[in-house]
């Protein structure tokens, strides 16, 4: 059997990174992550670096700002994944710089991580997000350099507790910012964007994870879209609702807000709010997770090609929830 590739994950002290390098270590690839010195030294991510140290990841000091560091780090490895946040998108046409000095890295995965950015309807914030991201693609294949986007959908971990309960109508979602504190969907009531019927795609990030770094030595995966797309976690907002209520034995007082009060609320509301509704429009409304079929010549499937691969389903998700 062939060696395993060596990783490097930029940005692997973010939200989705973590599972990432995780999944990467736990799955015997050599692990190395960029990290800045401050990062160590930071108190708040003590709990991150412990964990990555004590599973025998390796940390490479160095900066997206810092060609030279980028280089040094990116000549250690066989591949690159990028798990940067927003604010980071545009800057990852440094990694692609240093990728093609580097001269040895065998596949590139950006930062993607969500909806496909080639094959979407949004508007407002999101379609500047989405923007960025499908200019990064462009420029990764303009260079020449072997990639893989991963378009894993919505986190599973961080939707499924925060099902809207806010009672502000026109705000879908908003129970994240409004109730922080909120531990689960909800009890009494749910806001609905739009007739609630196309139908998203819900996983769990620890699977994720797994899934991205099973495509890494995998050559079917080469210069193609990796869908995370199991169908037992793709369900429309009426149906996770009809499941959950089936769950907790109760019927919830259903508040629709129609598109076009949606869309108005892109244009009224400020950051991240705007953000926020923006991607609701596009996965929930526009349906751009599943709006479209994923053909061979641009795309593969990931439970399809992984049959081996345990995920967890919505269904077991919502029993934690209960």
């Amino acid at each position: 059997m062939s060696e395993k590739s060596k990783i490097l994950i930029i940005g692997g002290t973010g939200y989705i990174g973590k599972f990432i390098v995780a999944a990467s270590a736990k799955s015997g690839h050599p692990t190395f992550a960029l990290v800045r010195e401050s990062t160590v030294s930071d108190p708040s991510k003590s709990e991150i670096i412990g964990s990555f140290k004590s599973s025998g990841v390796n940390l490479v000091y160095g900066d997206l700002n810092d060609h030279e560091s980028l280089v040094k780090a990116i000549k250690q490895v066989d591949v690159v994944i990028s798990t940067v946040g927003r604010l980071q998108f545009s800057d990852q046409v440094k990694i692609i710089a240093a990728i093609k000095e580097a001269g040895n890295v065998k596949r590139f995965f950006p930062s993607e991580f969500g909806n496909d950015v080639d094959r979407v309807h949004a508007v407002g914030p999101a379609k500047i997000a989405f923007g960025i991201k499908a200019q990064i693609r462009r420029a990764i294949e303009a260079e020449g350099i072997p990639y893989t986007y991963v378009c894993s959908n919505l986190f599973a971990g961080f939707f499924l507790p925060r099902l809207s309960q806010s009672d502000a109508t026109a705000a879908f979602f908003v129970s994240k910012l409004s109730q922080p504190g909120a531990t689960g969907p909800p009890r009494d009531k749910v806001i609905i964007p739009g007739d609630g019927n196309p139908k998203a795609v819900f996983n769990k990030e620890e699977d994720i994870g797994t899934y991205t770094i099973k495509a890494v030595d995998d050559p079917s995966t080469l210069n193609k879209n990796l869908y995370i797309r199991p169908p037992k976690n793709t369900y429309s907002y009426n149906e996770i609702i009809s499941l959950w209520e089936k769950k907790i034995g109760k019927t919830l007082e259903k508040i629709y807000v129609p598109e076009e009060q949606v869309l108005k609320d892109i244009q009224e509301a400020s950051f991240p709010l705007n953000a926020i509704f923006s991607i609701d429009h596009s996965v929930f409304i526009k349906g751009d997770q599943t709006n479209f079929e994923v053909e061979p010549s641009f795309g593969v499937e990931a439970t399809e090609l992984y049959p081996d691969v345990k995920f967890t389903t919505v269904d077991e998700l919502l029993n934690h929830l209960v």
